[in-house]
């Protein structure tokens, strides 16, 4: 019997799907998890794996044609097999198609009943916890689930290894499954000699922008120059999906909420002498320590002593965000990404180590979910790591605010009475002048500033 490729639900709040390139061909051999095809929305690719062996019998949905969640979109089986019944659409489709319990999405939706029925439901894997079960060598059936139906999600496995880590170095890391290869990131370091990339926004309009509602291919390269008729000297670049969204979401912020900027300098010699004394201890246990987690832990604390700052502005009230969801901007070459750390404060600094490391590639390789760029309460964007030293960072709505950090350097400071070098960074604030006044957010950033200097 032939099994049916459904197009996935890539996100709670996506209905359909682009097909943005098939990898296969009608009568091409497939192994499990081989790639189908990738499905794109306004700002994330995704690879869909196959969920059986087989024969590509047909693809219903080509490349570019966008369709809705549950839709056929291809079958799978044995060579001469008979499809005329198992090509009918299938009765209530977008109904099955499900999200797994941590955001990501499922493999790939199937109708083979046979199949089906033999999982167990509560070890169904997203393809995220998948790749950081097989990264980590871990037994998946000793991860206690808390999803829906005992499902393990990402937020169980990442608690797994840290009380794992507790107990030991890692073990050697088995070959990754194909759909997808683990992250490092590298958001916040130290100033270095940098050279510009070809395009690039300027440093104050680096803005953390919305996740998106709609679905639209994403160009995976710089489209190419257009030449104008009639205008020898110039050329027209046609903007992609994700330039489109950007601009819209930047647009939307700045005629939403009045922007106000405070900069605060910080003296980080604290925070690199922890790193410096843990980083190595960090790489045994297969964890890269950036200055990120550092900046994320001093939001939180920050956060947590001024809760209007963990929330959202209405015309009737100021909706106060019970869960810390940190949201953290990535520079992806032709675009930006704020990949969302769901409940930043429950995380330690390893922890969000592993956590940033991980979100931070797969954003680069365009390979997050839509979940996991959307719920931010609190947005963090690095125009740093460029060299720019200070910027007025626009709002990720519907946040009330945005910290930008700037590139840290060593400079001459005035410490007592005595004149030191020392490790220093600007620290931007920009808030939403409708929901904070100018003291509470002075408030706030002296609170980010006072945890990254007193680091213990």
């Amino acid at each position: 019997m032939a099994t049916k490729i459904l197009m996935p639900q890539l996100g709670e709040s996506v209905v359909e799907g682009t097909v943005s390139r098939w990898r296969v061909q009608v009568g091409d051999q497939v192994k499990q998890y081989d790639v189908l095809l990738e499905v794109s929305t306004d700002k994330v690719d995704t690879e869909i794996p196959s969920p059986v062996a087989g024969t590509v019998l047909s693809i219903v949905a080509a490349d570019g044609e966008t369709v809705k969640a549950g839709a056929l979109i291809a079958l799978i089986g044995q060579p001469g097999e008979d499809i005329g019944a198992a090509a009918a659409p299938a009765p209530q489709a977008a109904d099955r198609a499900a999200t797994s319990a941590d955001g990501a999405p499922p493999c790939v939706f199937s109708e083979n009943a046979s199949a089906a029925a033999a999982l167990d439901e509560s070890r169904r894997l997203s393809p995220v916890v998948a790749k950081m079960a097989t990264e980590h060598g871990i037994d998946i059936a000793q991860v206690p689930g808390t999803g829906l139906g005992g499902r393990v999600t990402k937020k169980d496995v990442l608690t797994y290894l840290e009380r794992r880590d507790l107990a030991g170095p890692a073990p050697v890391l088995p070959t990754l499954m194909p759909w997808e290869m683990p992250g490092s990131g590298d958001l916040f370091k130290p100033a270095a000699p940098w050279s510009a990339p070809a395009a690039s926004a300027t440093a104050s309009e680096r803005p953390a922008p919305m996740p998106p509602a709609a679905a639209a291919p994403v160009a995976s390269r710089p489209p190419a120059a257009v030449s104008r008729a009639g205008m020898a000297d110039e050329e027209l670049m046609p903007l992609s999906a994700m330039r489109r969204s950007i601009a819209r979401h930047m647009v939307a912020s700045k005629f939403t909420a009045p922007h106000v900027t405070t900069v605060f300098e910080a003296d980080l010699s604290q925070v690199v002498a922890h790193r410096n004394a843990v980083k190595a201890d960090y790489e045994r246990l297969g964890v890269k320590l950036t200055f990120t987690p550092y900046f994320v832990q001093a939001v939180v604390a920050a956060l947590k002593a001024h809760p209007q700052v963990n929330a959202s502005f209405s015309e009737e009230a100021l909706i106060l965000k019970k869960r810390v969801h940190i949201g953290v901007a990535v520079d992806i070459g032709d675009g930006l990404l704020v990949p969302v750390v769901k409940d930043a404060d429950d995380l330690t600094l390893k922890g969000l180590a592993r956590t940033i490391a991980d979100l931070a590639e797969r954003a680069r390789t365009r390979k997050l979910t839509p979940d996991e760029l959307a719920g931010s309460t609190f947005t963090i964007t690095n125009h740093g790591v460029s060299g720019s030293l200070f910027a007025m960072p626009i709002i990720n709505q519907p946040n009330v605010g945005i910290l930008g950090v700037g590139a840290i350097q060593k400079r001459v400071v005035v410490v007592g009475d005595a004149i030191a070098i020392r490790p220093m960074c600007y620290l931007s604030f920009t808030f939403d002048h409708r929901a904070l006044d100018g003291a509470l957010a002075d408030h706030f950033a002296a609170a980010v500033v006072k945890h990254l200097e007193t680091w213990r």
